[in-house]
């Protein structure tokens, strides 16, 4: 190889072991040689095991797509109080006098077919795709309080004469909970630094370009749901608490979402 190169160089015996012998000269550069093709030579890291799939990851889906669709329907049929959807709407001005239950009740209100209709894919979609990594149970109880938890925010901190309602948030907390989710479970393992963080690249790339399409989207709450579900995709990949959260029931966790919206909606419409 140093031949190759244009460095003189011979190889002779001592004893039991072979000694390269170059001109002094020459010494720095063969050695700078001898690295890079040693670094060239190393054979490339095997490629990472395909994460283990959750099953039934399609169920947490049907129930959000049953919940969107009943809630729409029981609104526009007047099967609810008249008044359901100024209940349920994220009013900052409400949320910030005491009315928490709006961060919850306006991830179920839409404002048209359409509106309705762009939230139901997508969010099947991501939401799928978190289930698989993370049960279905658990990725939908972590998606449904997160993006509440992202409204709460916006309405706290943001102007009182905020007001917006749809899952949009929901959709963008999957996301950032899916990107985390699969950067930190596979960051230790050895692979170029571009696959490392692909998830979280991808995440952002798809926050940009869905997040600010359409006339009046709601760019704080979309990015408030990202950060929030990045936040909590990471923290679910810690150790002990995926322990945790693998020792907990799918069905149970399940349930437990979709309490953390019936509950909501039990105070609005008692309210």
């Amino acid at each position: 190889m140093l031949a190759a190169v244009g460095i003189a160089n011979s190889i002779r015996a001592d004893g039991a072991v072979f000694l390269l012998e170059v001109d002094d000269a020459q010494m720095h550069f063969a050695v700078s040689e001898l690295a890079h093709y040693e670094a060239e030579s190393r054979p490339s890291p095997p490629a990472p095991p395909p994460p283990r799939g959750h099953p039934y990851a399609w169920f947490g889906c049907l129930v959000y797509v049953a919940v969107l669709l009943g809630v729409a329907h029981a609104i526009a049929n007047g099967l609810v109080r008249l008044d359901a959807f100024d209940l349920g709407e994220l009013n900052a001005a409400r949320v910030q006098s005491g009315q928490w239950w709006r961060a919850w009740t306006a991830l179920t209100l839409h404002l048209d077919v359409g509106h309705l209709a762009a939230n139901l894919g997508a969010g099947v979609w991501f939401g799928y795709l978190a289930a698989r990594e993370l049960g279905s149970g658990s990725s939908w109880f972590l998606i449904v309080n997160g993006a509440a938890l992202a409204n709460w925010l916006e309405a706290e901190l943001g102007p009182a004469t905020h007001r917006s309602v749809g899952a949009s948030t929901a959709v963008f907390t999957a996301l950032g909970m899916l990107a985390a989710h699969s950067w930190r479970t596979r960051f230790h393992l050895p692979q170029r630094w571009a696959l490392r963080w692909a998830p979280l690249v991808a995440g952002v790339v798809l926050l940009g370009w869905l997040g600010s399409a359409g006339e009046g989207t709601d760019l704080v709450a979309h990015a408030t749901g990202f950060i929030v579900g990045v936040l909590i995709g990471a923290a679910a990949a810690l150790p002990h608490i995926k322990y945790g959260l693998e020792r907990v029931p799918q069905w149970l966790a399940g349930l437990a979402a979709f309490v953390s919206i019936a509950l909501p909606w039990t105070c609005a419409l008692l309210n």
